[in-house]
């Protein structure tokens, strides 16, 4: 199974600049899986620790951070000769060691030779907790679940994934069907990796949703184990809003939702629990579409979006039918498994910095509005037929952006205003010009 990261970790070993780098993302998006892999490809030997299953090295940091008896007793350990230009040293689950982030600081001053890599489910909110965080001591890699392009690889249409990165519109619209025939599929399994191979090898959809499930159940799992224990019942809480909060037609974060009457100083924390573990993403409301955008949000006024598209279905117990029915998928629950499969790709993009534009009264809004180093980009999001969407004309008449996305069904098209992108083809928005 082709991950894309696979490239950013083979810059992040040639790079000069290179420092111990943390591997962020939920539960079960393939980050061990990758790591692991790029050590195979890439080194000799790999030294892999895992703190939360091997308990005896958990104390490894408690007694100092001489980084020599740190490497002395990893070598003990794994019976295996530590060479620094041949050996990958992985810390997982390191939220588990204490003093293990603070280390990654001292393999930074005092070992800069050796290439170390550290991850873990919960390491998001671990790094929000640790006042010993190494700052600017350390490289970051985010993990996602697989992307539309790489769901095509893994489904060996490896030309057709090409295809989509380097477009020739002409030939992709001859292939409409077929790559909006694999959407659906996309869209019902998502991009969790052992949904995807379960997906691949039965090709079955009741399997698909029964590991679905087995994965949404561990993270529910995750919340009793691992959240203080008075906020628990709000994480539940929120977290099972997430469907109804995106089958709304206004689709921005309601409390009432969660609960009749509540508030944000009552949610607040298990929103951000649930945002550093890397489960729900969250864009805020602009009222002005200038540069920088990091400039004009609303705090109180956002989004949550689902860390994966499958994972939302399943959860909203779209029926299995759903998959083969035309293209009414797409449609379901007005539109908000489509939104968030866009979101989706959107984030895969680092330098994407997204939101979404509502005026004042919320009598128009822009699904999505990201920056683009120079670029405003407003996007909308078509799900259906009916194209016309006078929010968006609104907003483009209004501020003039230079590039301007509508994605939909239906084929690329540049029109004067505004470009038509396929929903297939939103992963190359970026390179589209108009």
């Amino acid at each position: 199974m082709y991950r894309y990261k696979i490239k950013e970790l083979t810059d992040w070993k040639l790079s000069e600049y290179r420092k111990p780098l943390i591997v962020l993302g939920a539960r079960q998006v393939g980050k061990t899986w990758l790591i692991e892999e790029f050590g195979r490809q890439e080194y000799k030997q790999t030294v892999y620790i895992n703190f939360e299953k091997m308990k005896a090295v958990r104390n490894l940091f408690v007694e100092d951070f001489d980084v020599q008896r740190i490497l002395t007793a990893l070598s003990v350990f794994a019976h295996k000769e530590i060479n620094p230009a041949d050996t990958l040293i992985v810390f997982d689950e390191i939220q588990a060691a204490e003093g293990g982030l603070t280390s990654l600081k001292y393999f930074c001053e005092d070992a800069p030779e050796y290439h170390i890599i550290a991850a873990g489910s919960l390491l998001g909110m671990s790094l929000h907790q640790n006042t010993s965080y190494p700052v600017g001591k350390v490289d970051f890699l985010y993990m996602h679940p697989l992307s539309f392009s790489e769901f095509l690889k893994a489904l060996d249409e490896e030309r057709l994934a090409n295809l989509l990165e380097n477009p020739d519109w002409e030939i992709i619209t001859i292939f409409k069907d077929k790559l909006l025939t694999y959407l659906r599929y996309y869209l019902f399994v998502g991009g969790m990796p052992e949904v995807v191979q379960h997906f691949i090898d039965k090709r079955d959809f009741r399997i698909v949703r029964n590991t679905q499930r087995r994965i949404l159940t561990a993270y529910q799992n995750d919340f009793s184990k691992h959240a203080p224990k008075e906020i628990v019942q709000r994480i539940n809480m929120v977290w099972k809003s997430i469907p109804s909060q995106l089958a709304k037609e206004n689709k921005k974060f309601i409390y009432g939702v969660v609960k009749e009457g509540g508030r944000a100083k009552e949610f607040e924390l298990a929103i951000q629990w649930l945002l550093d573990c890397g489960l729900l993403h969250q864009i805020y409301r602009i009222s002005k579409p200038a540069i920088p955008l990091s400039a004009y949000p609303d705090l109180a006024t956002f989004k949550l979006y689902h860390n994966d598209v499958g994972l939302l279905c399943a959860m909203a117990k779209l029926p299995l039918t759903a998959v083969i029915d035309g293209n009414a998928i797409f449609e379901e629950f007005k539109g908000a498994i489509t939104e968030n499969y866009v979101m989706q790709q959107l984030l895969l993009k680092e330098d994407n910095d997204i939101y979404y534009w509502a005026n004042d009264n919320s009598t128009n809004e822009v699904d999505f509005v990201i920056q683009n180093d120079t670029e405003i980009i407003p996007i909308e999001v078509k799900s259906g037929e009916n194209l016309k969407s006078v929010s968006f004309k609104f907003f483009c008449e209004k501020y003039k952006p230079t590039k301007a996305i509508r994605t939909s069904l239906t084929d690329y098209k540049e029109e004067k205003w505004m470009t038509n992108l396929p929903l297939y083809a939103i992963n190359t928005i970026t390179n589209t010009n108009t």
